[in-house]
């Protein structure tokens, strides 16, 4: 390491709350184009994290920097007390690819997408004292108070007692489990259409069908938590767009402003207007710069096919994947949705490998303690694939070590 990052990293302990779980030999990264950033130390990684699901359509896009650098020139904010025609462009934009009918409300993360959602479910049930959630053991919300109480993994929630009431927890893929726990006080269904926190674990279709069934049979909103599967992550603009059903509202952030903070909401036309002038409110949600950052990122997504890439890409990683899947018996299953794809490994072993794919030049991450996550730019080229499927067998030829192969 240079002594410009290990100043850096020093300074960080220093400075910084120790909030990751960052080594010293975790790369200061400093650059980036397309797949690929470089580090202080002068070395190149081939990214698939993307931010964790932000850089959907690469570091650095051309078109998105030259649209974001005129918007820096013309107007950065202004208070929601006004209107911006670019918050506007880009609400009509998603409703519209979303297909609802209905209207959006912008904040600024993941976490608050997800409150905005809570608090719409909750002020439509109060007149008849309906709060109650259910929502999804193994998920992940965020990690404000409201969407912690809302995730389902104990680990992320320990020390932070008593969290809020009115939250109950259901068998992810089990329906039966998802009926049992509807009471008169139960107001919504809140899911991930791909667990990405929790492991890479897709909805399946009868799941998805079978909760919009008993939604709309208890008059319950089917709320989805779009925001690491949104964006055209799954190879559709949006995840619950692999189904056949639609949700009554969904979130937003990560890819949503390529890397400026951003979040929303879509509800649907029958939902549209439970919020009012008082009932909620962001000062900086849907400014005039990250709503020019957003539309910049659907022009890319569109202009260069990147939800086409996306699914022959997907096709490509899983199969190349799947022959580590047949070769070593630690590794136990490749799933996912369009470029979310997880590999599931036997305990003690995902950690481990995504260090050794950092060192080798491949970044990656875990979800939850048995997967390696991978999250590749939606523009990922299939020399790059080739490039990162030689890394990861290289990888797990070091980690497994050649005796443990079959």
């Amino acid at each position: 390491m240079s002594k410009k990052s290990e100043n850096i990293v020093e300074d960080c302990s220093k400075y910084i709350m120790n909030t990751y779980a960052r080594g010293e030999e975790t790369p200061v990264l400093v650059s980036g184009k397309g797949c690929r950033v470089k580090g202080s130390n002068g070395n190149q990684y081939l990214d698939f994290t993307s931010g964790i699901a932000v850089q959907n359509i690469g570091h650095s896009h051309p078109k998105y920097i030259e649209k974001v650098k005129k918007q820096l020139d013309e107007l950065v904010h202004c208070s929601n007390l006004f209107y911006n025609a670019n918050q506007v462009t880009l609400a009509k934009k998603l409703v519209q690819l979303s297909g609802l009918e209905g209207k959006a409300f912008f904040c600024n993360s993941g976490a608050e997408a997800n409150e905005a959602m809570i608090k719409l479910a909750r002020l439509y049930g109060s007149e008849s004292g309906r709060y109650e959630i259910i929502c999804m053991k193994n998920s992940f919300h965020g990690r404000t108070m409201g969407t912690l109480s809302a995730t389902g993994q104990s680990k992320v929630q320990k020390g932070y007692d008593p969290l809020l009431l009115g939250f109950s927890f259901a068998e992810f893929n089990n329906l039966a489990s998802v009926k049992e726990l509807i009471t008169d006080k139960t107001i919504a269904v809140l899911l991930e259409p791909v667990q990405g926190e929790g492991g890479v674990l897709p909805a399946t279709p009868e799941f998805m069908e079978g909760v919009r069934a008993l939604c709309d049979e208890h008059n319950l909103l089917m709320l989805c938590d779009e925001v690491q599967c949104g964006m055209g992550r799954t190879g559709k603009w949006f995840g619950w767009q692999n189904y056949s059903v639609a949700p009554d509202a969904f979130s937003l952030a990560k890819a949503l402003a390529g890397g400026i903070p951003m979040g929303a909401m879509i509800a649907s036309k029958k939902f549209a207007d439970v919020f009012v002038p008082g009932s909620h409110a962001s000062t900086f949600g849907g400014g005039a710069l990250a709503s020019a950052a957003a539309l910049a990122v659907i022009e890319a997504i569109e202009d260069d096919k990147l939800l086409d890439n996306a699914n022959k890409m997907s096709e490509l990683f899983m199969t190349g994947l799947q022959q580590f899947a047949d070769k070593y018996d630690q590794v136990l299953e490749i799933r996912g949705s369009g470029l979310l794809i997880g590999m599931a490994v036997e305990e003690g072993y995902a950690k481990k490998i995504v260090d050794e794919l950092c060192f080798g030049g491949l970044l990656a991450c875990v979800a939850g303690p048995n997967v390696v996550r991978f999250l590749p730019p939606l523009s990922l080229k299939e020399k790059e694939l080739e490039e990162a499927l030689d890394m990861i067998d290289e990888t797990l030829e070091i980690v497994f070590e050649p005796e443990d192969a079959e």
